[in-house]
């Protein structure tokens, strides 16, 4: 276990698989206090014995991102039992796939609700507890999508693009408070969304990857774990692309 976030108190949003999985189980590794989070509490049950299982703590809080009033009880129950918040990684979302013509306006609502309105409000919250110690980290999950776009995915391109104008704006105001904020923007990650995919659209991504190889989610949560910890302790309002140099 490094000591990267020790005695740091972080919050994973999505932390049931994938990415949000991933970077709990390296923030705990690291030290951290890992808050958990899902829509579920039976989601996070696997997660929560890890964590335990290399010696770190967590705390699980459930809410729906589309809901505000879910939120805020969530960060009211952080700062009731833990006291701080030290680090926040907006990293729940949803991807709905459809040509412009055929995206429905509740598509559309859903996607922008949750991906940019739900990181908006996690960011906000996040502040106010950070301010306090006029200190923090947030990190936001943007996508390659989100920076290049992609055909079939104009709500979830425009929402993803949303979270990058929305990390340079909060980072530009946040940053005389001490806090720091940044995005990460994955490509082709190994992750359950990716693996639903047929063969010939894998194949399709996988050759624009001039590496050659999808990404791990542990590779986006590395990035995530550097951008939370002090050896970023001068990095704000930037975008940090993990996509093995995809070119879409």
């Amino acid at each position: 276990m490094s000591e990267d976030l020790a005695g740091k108190v972080v919050l994973i949003t999505g932390a049931s698989r994938g990415i949000g999985r991933a970077t709990a189980l390296a923030c705990a590794h690291a030290g951290a206090v890992v808050v958990l989070h899902a829509r579920a509490r039976t989601h996070l049950e696997d997660v929560s014995e890890q964590v335990l299982g290399i010696g770190g703590k967590s705390l699980v809080v459930t809410f729906d991102l589309s809901f505000p009033e879910g939120i805020a009880t969530a960060y009211e129950s952080i700062f009731r039992v833990l006291g701080r918040l030290d680090g926040c990684v907006n990293n729940a979302g949803m991807m709905t796939s459809g040509l412009l013509g055929m995206i429905s306006a509740k598509s559309i609502q859903e996607t922008l609700g949750c991906n940019l309105q739900g990181t908006i409000l996690s960011m906000q919250y996040a502040a106010r507890l950070m301010r306090r110690r006029k200190q923090g980290s947030i990190v936001n999950l943007s996508s390659i999508m989100g920076t290049r776009g992609a055909p079939g995915l104009v709500a979830y391109a425009a929402s993803k693009a949303g979270v990058v104008g929305a990390t340079l704006a909060a980072a530009k105001e946040l940053a005389p408070e001490g806090i720091r904020v940044n995005a990460v923007a994955p490509g082709f990650i190994e992750t359950d969304m990716t693996r639903a995919l047929s063969a010939e659209q894998r194949a399709q991504s996988l050759s624009q990857i001039r590496m050659g190889r999808a990404g791990r989610a542990e590779e986006v949560a590395q990035a995530a774990l550097f951008l939370l910890s002090d050896r970023a302790s001068y990095i704000s309002g930037q975008v940090l692309g993990v996509d093995g140099l995809m070119c879409v």
